[in-house]
């Protein structure tokens, strides 16, 4: 067993205290430099690092005089200790900003359909409550570089790639099949998935997650709905446009079709089986360094859209 008492932690500002300077030493290299950080002496540094360990009843470090490094349990612990620490940085920098006024420009992009037809009226909510702030939105349903583009924020649909960006989940993205009422008094609506690849579909040609209509069945087989399109466009309110008009069975996100179908302008085909199902993300930079006038204009976003967004509830 590992004993070390030197200092005993007698409460919790002693042991966070502690914690605090074990994180410091890992990040920068040596005791000395912790204590540096905290105005602590290299021994006093030392100290706070052997009363956790004692406590801990276990050894977190291996030191020598001229370096630093983690034993196995140290180095998990660190992993633990170095999110807390990023927690409580984060919370006292939130509570900070709630006392400052938000100001600047917020640089915004999203997808253009999705950005015309149901973002404005959260960024005119957001303006007003921010008579500080102006905001620049750029509309693309090309993924851009954020950092090179000066992006703050981005809003992101289906799976999103690996990178460096952090996500936050802003609402489902539900897919629909549908035709105009006019098309299935003249073509008759398709009962089963072979109907509907016999069918002139419409298509997004730029659809990044789903590029093919994909049904699932009542006992879990899936569809996959493939062969010639009658028509594609690049851009979803082309879409809605030529299906609304009767050309033909569009498959895409309800928050295109959605209010259409709640109107009866559209009507949803093959109901018994499932689409698949999105998820609408926030990106942005780093979780850090992020600032209030973002963490704010998502909250904006998530608040707005929930797990049943406007284009989904049927009241």
């Amino acid at each position: 067993m590992y004993r070390h008492p030197i200092i005993r932690l007698s409460n919790k500002m002693d042991r966070f205290a502690s914690i605090a300077v074990f994180v410091a030493a890992i990040d920068e290299g040596s005791l000395v430099a912790a204590g540096k950080r905290f105005g602590l002496s290299a021994s006093m540094a030392g100290k706070y690092v052997s009363a956790l360990e004692a406590e801990l009843n276990v050894r977190l470090l291996h030191r020598s005089t001229r370096s630093l490094s983690l034993t196995d349990a140290g180095r998990t612990y660190y992993v633990r200790c170095q999110r807390i620490i990023e927690e409580f940085d984060d919370a006292n920098r939130e509570a900070s900003d709630a006392h400052s006024t938000v100001r600047g420009t917020l640089r915004v992009a999203a997808p253009v359909t999705f950005g015309a037809m149901h973002m404005g009226e959260v960024v005119a909510r957001y303006l007003d409550d921010h008579p500080h702030v102006s905001i620049e939105v750029s509309l693309d349903d090309r993924y851009v570089d954020l950092q090179s583009a000066g992006i703050d924020v981005a809003i992101r649909i289906g799976k999103l790639p690996d990178s460096d960006l952090v996500a936050r989940r802003l609402a489902p993205c539900r897919m629909a099949i549908c035709a105009s009422p006019a098309y299935i008094a003249r073509e008759g609506a398709p009962k089963n998935p072979e109907d509907l690849r016999r069918a002139p579909r419409l298509a997004f040609s730029k659809a990044v997650s789903v590029p093919e209509w994909t049904l699932t069945d009542k006992q879990n087989r899936e569809h996959v709905i493939d062969g010639p399109l009658r028509m594609q466009a690049n851009n979803m309110q082309m879409l809605r446009s030529a299906v609304l008009a009767g050309v033909g069975i569009a498959y895409g996100p309800t928050f295109v079709f959605g209010q259409d179908i709640k109107a009866g302008n559209l009507i949803r085909l093959l109901p018994d089986y499932r689409t698949a199902e999105l998820t609408i993300n926030a990106v942005y930079p780093t979780a850090r360094l992020c600032a209030v006038k973002v963490r704010q204009f998502i909250d904006y976003l998530a608040n707005a859209f929930r797990d049943e967004p406007p284009w989904d509830r049927h009241d």
